[in-house]
């Protein structure tokens, strides 16, 4: 399941698969053209930054609200399914519903900025590259941080509560405790949260697609949608 396709994708690799007709063997020149083509570096560029910002961007959302659920309070296992919920939506459909929120016209977010008065007119998220950043890092976190949340709660739980309870009759703080405590006991659960973020962020394609198509003027082209 692993090393066949792995060897017919490299086999495929050194062909010219046209599609209709027969292919062609042409060596490393599917390799060549890869490296003279300018959109695929962009391609790269854009994708390192997009996985560095995202992966921020979730965690500073994902590790405060493990730490809010994690000790048992009131509707506390409301706040969990609520957070969750979002992770349980596939990709290609969360990528759907903010195209529809995004929309210029019929969407949620511009048309209520408009008719709120926020805005003296409406407008576009996705017509230039900031806005459209933005608009996919606030998806790909509202879709991703309830699953990062889960793991580094089950992390926070692991740790035992005799340690947090000795630091603090030592007089430890809050913030003290979280570096000496905190994060260290958590360090495979944080490698683990990391590895399935990175992973996911560097695969990028749904979100890109469906919403931007690529856009504006290539500029959200990632390695897999390249």
């Amino acid at each position: 399941f692993f090393i066949v396709p792995l060897g017919m994708t490299a086999w495929m690799s050194l062909n010219n698969w046209p599609l209709m007709g027969e292919h062609s063997y042409i060596g490393l020149g599917n390799y060549w053209a890869i490296l003279r083509d300018t959109r695929f570096w962009n391609a790269l560029r854009f994708t390192g930054w997009y996985t560095l910002v995202v992966t921020i961007a979730i965690f500073a959302v994902a590790f405060p609200l493990a730490i809010f659920i994690e000790r048992p309070r009131a509707m506390t296992n409301v706040y969990r399914t609520a957070f969750f919920m979002p992770a349980v939506i596939g990709f290609a459909s969360a990528s759907l519903l903010w195209s529809w929120l995004l929309n210029v016209d019929s969407g949620l977010f511009s048309p209520a900025a408009y008719e709120l008065g926020l805005t003296g007119k409406k407008f576009n998220l996705l017509a230039t590259f900031q806005p459209a950043f933005w608009s996919i890092i606030a998806m790909v976190v509202w879709k991703v941080a309830g699953f990062t949340m889960i793991i580094l709660m089950t992390g926070l739980q692991s740790i035992p509560s005799e340690l947090q309870e000795a630091a603090m009759i030592d007089g430890a703080g809050p913030f003290a405790r979280f570096r000496a405590i905190t994060l260290p006991l958590m360090r495979r659960t944080l490698a683990l949260a990391l590895i399935l973020s990175v992973a996911g962020s560097i695969l990028a394609f749904d979100q890109f697609y469906i919403i931007l198509r690529g856009g504006p003027r290539n500029q959200t082209l990632t390695a897999v949608y390249w």
